[in-house]
């Protein structure tokens, strides 16, 4: 009977508005497919755009029960402004201010920026970014100031040309980095400008990463991969800003108000690749040690593990490292394994025993030091940044 009655209910018709131009808009629309496969069905019609593409026709006229919104483009979201049903904003630069906000949190990103290249030690730091976007100023705004923060100098690019993507800018970039001071550690604002630096680097003869790191934004495995050398990038979680983003338009649907707010996702990491795989201290055995734990720190190691490896006395280990990182080889150790515990999970369904395992912790002591260190225990830090809001909807 109840199977009769769930199966009686109407499916809601949703417009999916989308510029589908790269990896993150297409991992939303998976995302939003994740929701409505536990929770549909849905109806969805779904408008794939350019960036500056004319919306259809249709969406004026547009009498479904509710509208999820992404990209940049205006004439879009002006479009879909004229409908007064429940629409939900996934747009970088939020371009719906009269509708619930889903995006990833550029403050986090710029911090998981700012501490990659922090770790490594350099002492040179340099934002590449695009003005004309808001996300772009947010993500340069927090990492520039993270960065002065610990004592850092960090250079901003400022655009010569109206058209980011000109051969022109590239040429641009390429005097910009010839001028900054070496080693330095670039954080792009997202993949595409991370290929321009990394091409702007080839003209200008300057090897990465020993001269210039670069790091971009969204992980997208092809751009990343193609690039040369293949790019670092900040990893984030758009499966989950479209599941919630769904699951927020469901709760609007069956009649919820909900106020105009921000929701914002954390990233899930970084997947370091060549372009940024170097540390920059001057100290060549203890830039081996910071190498060696980076590499072994969730095989359980300890600091005994690290003297064999770089043979010195404990005492001026100790001292060395701490003057240069600002952590003891143990803290060193610890903050690695926690950073790994943490991408787990969030990027992972494995239970706590399985991390453990693949992290080098007892599984006895993990949940005490990791609420020790993050004042939450594992399983409330999953709850609270790994899982998606659409378990509030039925």
């Amino acid at each position: 009977m109840a199977e009769t009655r769930r199966m009686s209910v109407r499916a809601p018709n949703v417009a999916l508005l989308f510029e589908t131009t790269n990896a993150y808009a297409r991992s939303l629309l998976l995302g939003i497919g994740d929701y409505v496969l536990s929770h549909g069905p849905w109806r969805l019609h779904c408008a794939e755009l350019g960036r500056d593409e004319e919306p259809p026709g249709w969406i004026r006229r547009w009498k479904g029960d509710g509208i999820i919104v992404r990209g940049e483009n205006k004439a879009m979201a002006r479009a879909a402004a004229r409908y007064r049903g429940p629409i939900v904003d996934l747009t970088p630069s939020r371009l719906m201010p009269r509708a619930p906000w889903v995006k990833s949190d550029d403050a986090a990103i710029a911090r998981l920026a700012a501490d990659h290249f922090l770790e490594r030690g350099f002492r040179n730091l340099a934002f590449c970014g695009d003005p004309q976007f808001s996300w772009s100023t947010r993500r340069c705004e927090r990492f520039v100031s993270l960065v002065q923060s610990a004592g850092r100098g960090c250079a901003i690019y400022e655009p010569c040309d109206r058209s980011p993507t000109s051969d022109r800018e590239v040429d641009a970039i390429a005097r910009w980095l010839a001028a900054l001071p070496k080693p330095v550690g670039v954080f792009a604002c997202y993949d595409n400008r991370g290929q321009q630096v990394l091409e702007a680097c080839r003209r200008a003869e300057l090897a990465v990463p020993e001269q210039v790191a670069v790091l971009g934004v969204d992980n997208d495995e092809v751009l990343c991969g193609l690039s040369p050398p293949p790019m670092s990038s900040v990893i984030l979680n758009p499966r989950r800003v479209g599941r919630d983003g769904a699951a927020l338009l469901a709760r609007m649907m069956r009649g919820e108000r909900l106020e105009p707010v921000a929701h914002l996702i954390p990233p899930v990491g970084i997947a370091t690749r060549q372009s940024t795989d170097i540390l920059a201290v001057a100290d060549p055995r203890i830039a081996d040690a910071l190498r060696y734990i980076r590499e072994h720190a969730c095989e359980g190691i300890r600091v005994s593990h690290v003297l064999r490896h770089c043979p010195m006395a404990r005492r001026a280990l100790e001292m060395r490292f701490k003057k240069l990182t600002g952590r003891t080889p143990r803290q060193e150790i610890l903050r690695v394994q926690l950073n790994r515990v943490k991408e787990l999970l969030l990027g992972t369904g494995l239970a706590l025993s399985e991390i453990a395992e693949r992290t080098g912790f007892d599984p006895a002591y993990l949940s005490a030091v990791f609420r020790a260190n993050e004042g939450l225990v594992p399983s409330e830090y999953r709850r609270r940044y790994g899982r998606s809001v659409a378990t509030d909807a039925r």
